[in-house]
């Protein structure tokens, strides 16, 4: 006997077949565009310093060549400049995310004192800050110029993040449950450690993800507040690497010694990029999944 059909199955038109077909095509060339520059740098990076300045470089590597890493590697403050980025990256992260989910937590309470007043100031350091000059004479008065809490302290709690936290902890926490936490003699500090923390994983996972980039990332601070080389970042130390390496190939003065200086200095800049963007590409994918749960269920009223 034939299969009986399902009377519940949704009949699907030519035309839904060629609208599907048209949205899936132009899916596919937004992944392109969006998938190829990529590519492009991945496999320049992986190509000669030669075949990558005559731009034979299309899709794949060609002639497959580490000269690129050895190059950026041969430089002994990158190990350095590893070091002091994983240092900033992951106590600047723990101290961001302590900070953000304290601040978020006292904000959603709206038995707070001041409850309105405070949200509205945190809100308005948003579009209104004193300004470069006055934070930089701030840091110098403070002491904090040439020293790790420069990469710290101007950043500390960021409040774009505050939000996403504070409206997270109100839609996404009943209310009810600090009720009858509280009916059993439990104080705020009590209900966020056991209550609202173990329930904010999600929201955990986005927040460390955006201050963790933030801090891998770090340029302009280090640019203006530090001096000592032993204190530079990833990216100041691979920015001068890859200056240098500009400026030696403009001031060679034996043709041939130019071309090949100038065919590095093309090659070095996708091995830069590499260099710095490998890490994070390594943990992205394994709190990516969070983002939806984090972000839009703590912006959505259910």
């Amino acid at each position: 006997m034939g299969r009986a059909a399902n009377p519940n199955a949704i009949k699907t038109s030519r035309f839904d077949k060629g609208f599907y077909f048209v949205v899936n095509l132009l899916l596919f060339l937004v992944l392109l565009i969006t998938l190829y520059p990529i590519i492009y740098v991945v496999s320049s990076s992986f190509s000669s310093a030669k075949a990558v300045s005559m731009g034979q470089v299309i899709l794949l590597p060609v002639e497959p060549s580490l000269e690129g890493y050895q190059a950026v590697f041969k430089n002994k403050d990158i190990l350095t400049g590893y070091g002091n980025t994983i240092l900033y990256t992951a106590v600047g992260t723990v101290l961001n995310v302590f900070l953000t989910l304290i601040a978020a937590f006292g904000l959603s309470r709206r038995e707070l004192v001041g409850f309105k007043l405070l949200n509205f100031l945190f809100a308005f350091t948003m579009w209104f800050n004193g300004g470069m000059i006055p934070t930089y004479l701030l840091m110098k008065d403070l002491g904090l110029i040439n020293s790790r809490w420069a990469m710290w302290v101007p950043g500390m709690i960021g409040v774009w993040n505050v939000i996403i936290t504070r409206t997270y902890f109100q839609n996404s926490v009943p209310e009810e449950l600090f009720e009858s936490a509280s009916l059993d003699g439990c104080g705020y500090f009590t209900y966020f450690s056991r209550v609202v923390m173990p329930l904010s994983g999600a929201i955990i996972a986005v927040i460390a993800l955006f201050y963790g980039v933030g801090h891998w990332n770090a340029y302009f601070n280090a640019f203006l507040y530090l001096n000592n080389k032993e204190l530079f970042p990833l990216q100041i130390i691979l920015r001068d690497i890859l200056i240098q390496n500009q400026l030696d190939s403009q001031m060679m003065l034996d043709a041939t010694s130019s071309d090949v200086n100038m065919w590095m200095a093309d090659l070095l800049k996708y091995s830069v990029i590499m260099v710095a963007c490998v890490p994070v590409w390594c943990i992205y994918p394994f709190v990516q999944k969070f983002f939806v749960k984090g972000v839009m269920v703590g912006a959505i009223k259910g």
